[in-house]
């Protein structure tokens, strides 16, 4: 048995769908479905109500559910104390950060806790959304920093981890201009002429925010859908060269803007992500005293901007 179908597993009943569990896993789905078929044969039972839709576990089912939470958190737990057999492990914060955010939010955020919150030694581990969660739940990293948005909550549970608000984001559609400084397509498009759109690939945390945006537009948008990628600056590349529209955060298009080498494609399709802070809440297990110094330095921090 590999502890991989074990992660597999989890993320089959949380997300109650093969294709969902597929693209968050990175693998295809009838390999996904093998995997999960391999399990079952290691645990001699059914493991998944396969007549059900959504996807259902079966008794057995949640009985191994349970437990993989606990041997996954187990085996990062026991990962984690044979590296805090080095000293500086101890001081070293570990953070799991969705890559938009490891590349737009983080730096400049670290940078403006110097005076508050002192010197921090950090290790940032960038990753999609779901694997980063994945990585607090299992106990793999000490910090979680990710978006929000309503149509797309982290489910955590309360009881067990805690959150900080650290700011907000504004997710909104850019384009390159033309010579004149307009832009080269505007939304919303048409039936005939739909414009050439720059998406993120099925499954990127962003992606379905996007797609909750389009939705809710009261005026229908036509797009064509040329190019994917789970990353936004992968799409800024492609929108620079003037390949299509791409739906962008607002930090990290900041420089383009001001050089008007992307220009807004259009009013009324923006959306606001929060951007918020977890860990685990103390007690749950052992954990690392400079992650506790530094969660009530930036609660004060935080309390103090706030007032």
């Amino acid at each position: 048995m590999e502890t991989k179908w074990l992660e597999d597993f989890v993320s089959l009943a949380e997300t109650r769908s093969f294709s969902r569990s597929a693209q968050l896993r990175h693998v295809t789905q009838p390999a996904f479905s093998r995997r999960i078929q391999s399990l079952e044969a290691w645990a001699g039972t059914d493991l998944v109500d396969r007549s059900s839709y959504p996807t259902r576990l079966t008794p057995a089912g949640q009985t191994l559910y349970d437990q993989s939470i606990e041997m996954l958190q187990a085996l990062q737990s026991t990962r984690a104390m044979l590296r805090a057999h080095t000293a500086a492990a101890q001081d070293v914060i570990e953070f799991a950060v969705p890559h938009t955010l490891a590349f737009t939010f983080f730096p400049s955020w670290l940078s403006g806790l110097r005076e508050s919150c002192g010197p921090i030694k950090s290790r940032l581990i960038a990753m999609n959304v779901h694997d980063a969660v994945m990585r607090l739940v299992e106990g793999s990293c000490d910090l979680l920093i990710a978006y929000h948005h309503t149509s797309q909550p982290i489910q955590l549970d309360a009881a067990r981890y805690e959150m900080l608000p650290l700011g907000r984001e504004t997710l909104a559609p850019f384009v390159k201009p033309n010579e004149q400084g307009e832009p080269l397509f505007t939304l919303p498009g048409t039936v005939a002429h739909p414009l050439p759109y720059l998406a993120y690939a099925p499954g990127a945390y962003m992606g379905r925010a996007v797609e909750q945006v389009l939705k809710q537009s009261p005026t229908p948008v036509h797009l064509d859908r040329i190019y994917e990628t789970d990353m936004s600056e992968g799409l800024k590349a492609m929108a620079l060269e003037g390949h299509g529209i791409a739906f962008l955060p607002a930090s990290a298009v900041r420089r383009e803007l001001r050089g008007k080498r992307l220009v807004s494609a259009g009013q009324g399709l923006d959306t606001s992500l929060d951007i918020r802070i977890y860990r685990e809440r103390p007690g749950t297990r052992k954990g690392k005293g400079s992650v506790d110094a530094f969660w009530e330095d930036l609660q004060t921090h935080l309390a103090q901007t706030k007032g």
